[in-house]
Formats: C-alpha cells, sequence, structure tokens
C-alpha cells in the first residue's frame, strides 16, 4: 500500500490492497480468492474484505460466482483490444475539447499533473502509472464533458492491469520516454487552444500506448498456448 495514503474505511483499505496485488501480479490472473486468509492478513473481518471484493468487481477486476467465491479475472488480448479502441476513439475527443474549453484553472492543473509525470517504465512502475492517470484525468477534467469523464475513468480502472502488463517491454525504455514527452506536447497545445494538434497528437499517443503493448503481449501468449495445445493433441 502507498505511504500516506488517507482511507476512509476498512473497506477502502482492503479495497487499496487488493488492487495493488492484483495489479502487481501477487494476486494472478484466473487465482481464487482464500478470503479468511486475506482477513486475515489485513487485519480485519470478511464484511469490508467482501465490500472491497464488490468494487472490484464492479471494475471488472474481480469474478463472483453464486457462492461468493472470487477470483481475480483473467487477462486477455480480446478485451484488452475493446478497451483500446473505445480509448482510441474518446481520447482525441476528450483532447480536441480540452483544448477549446479548458480554463485557467484547468491549464494549472495540467501543468502541476505534468510535472509530476515520469517515464513509465518498469523501474518506476506503480509510481509513473500514478501520475500518468493525474494527468490524463486533469485532460479529461478539461473537457468539461462529464459523461466523456466518467466514462474515461471507468476505462481507465479496467485498463490498469493491461497497463501493468505493457510495462513488459523489450530492452530498452525509448518508447515510454517518447511517450512521457508527448504529454507535455498535449499540454502545450491545449494551452494553446490547437483543438485539431491536440486530437492528432492523442490519438498517436493511444496507438503508441501501454495497453497497445499489452494486446501484442497477450496476442503472442495465447497464440504460444494455442501452439501447445496443438500439438499435445
Amino acid at each position: 500500500m502507498t505511504s500516506g495514503t488517507v482511507f476512509s474505511s476498512k473497506g477502502d483499505v482492503a479495497y487499496a490492497e487488493l488492487r495493488a496485488r492484483i495489479l502487481s501480479g501477487d494476486l494472478p490472473p484466473g487465482s481464487r480468492l482464500a478470503q479468511h486468509d486475506l482477513a486475515r492478513a489485513l487485519g480485519m473481518s470478511l464484511t469490508p474484505l467482501r465490500e472491497a471484493i464488490r468494487r472490484l468487481s464492479s471494475e471488472g477486476f474481480i469474478i463472483l460466482d453464486t457462492h461468493r467465491n472470487a477470483r481475480v479475472a483473467a487477462v486477455n488480448a480480446t478485451e484488452a483490444r475493446h478497451l483500446f479502441e473505445v480509448r482510441l476513439s474518446l481520447d482525441p475527443t476528450a483532447a480536441e475539447l480540452a483544448a477549446r474549453r479548458r480554463t485557467d484553472a484547468d491549464v494549472t492543473a495540467l501543468r502541476v499533473a505534468a510535472a509530476r509525470l515520469l517515464p513509465v517504465t518498469r523501474a518506476r512502475g506503480e509510481e509513473g502509472l500514478r501520475a500518468h492517470r493525474a494527468f490524463h484525468r486533469a485532460l479529461y477534467i478539461a473537457s468539461h464533458n462529464d459523461v466523456l469523464v466518467r466514462t474515461l475513468d471507468d476505462l481507465w480502472d479496467k485498463g490498469d492491469r493491461y497497463r501493468s502488463l505493457g510495462l513488459d517491454l523489450p530492452p530498452g525504455d525509448e518508447p515510454r520516454t517518447r511517450d512521457h514527452r508527448e504529454h507535455h506536447e498535449l499540454l502545450e497545445l491545449i494551452t494553446a487552444g490547437e483543438a485539431a494538434g491536440a486530437r492528432e497528437l492523442m490519438r498517436g499517443h493511444v496507438e503508441r500506448s501501454l495497453t497497445a503493448t499489452a494486446i501484442t503481449v497477450l496476442e503472442q501468449r495465447e497464440h504460444e498456448q494455442a501452439s501447445v495445445a496443438t500439438q499435445a493433441g
């Protein structure tokens, strides 16, 4: 759990801890949650733990069955591609609207978020991902479209595991360093009111995103698994 984070309830504590374990791979895709063991490890009763499990289930991280059994949802190339396709449509729209509608307060919020950005590499993992999300959310808010903000927030929740998977990059961090530069370029385009430029850059930004990398990784894994199954048959 991140030090210094303030939680309002034990359910929030359980949610943050389970989510972190799922994203880190400590609770791998497809694994069953031993709820009594988890509750003991977290020093709480089953009630707040189950509250957290229901919340994570609504976000697509956990699968619940009719007997209250819970397991970590599997990751797959199809879901990753679906999330990617929707973001490829909506993120450029958010960037364009932000360039048209941003206020001075929005620009200030974007600059603060940009100053905290880090290249999202293996070494900086979760810290980099949190700063990355904060910048994108500031951009979404600057669109002044509440439906768009809520939809993109939901997509980010569902896409976080794929971003973590996307950190499994080939040698060299150049793609993520470029990604870092693009955030600052987006900030300047939005500040200048360059709606078309912001839209175009955001589309390319999503096309080169961690989720796009995750699709490639998952497709390779699924192809290898299918080949092994065919040979075994």
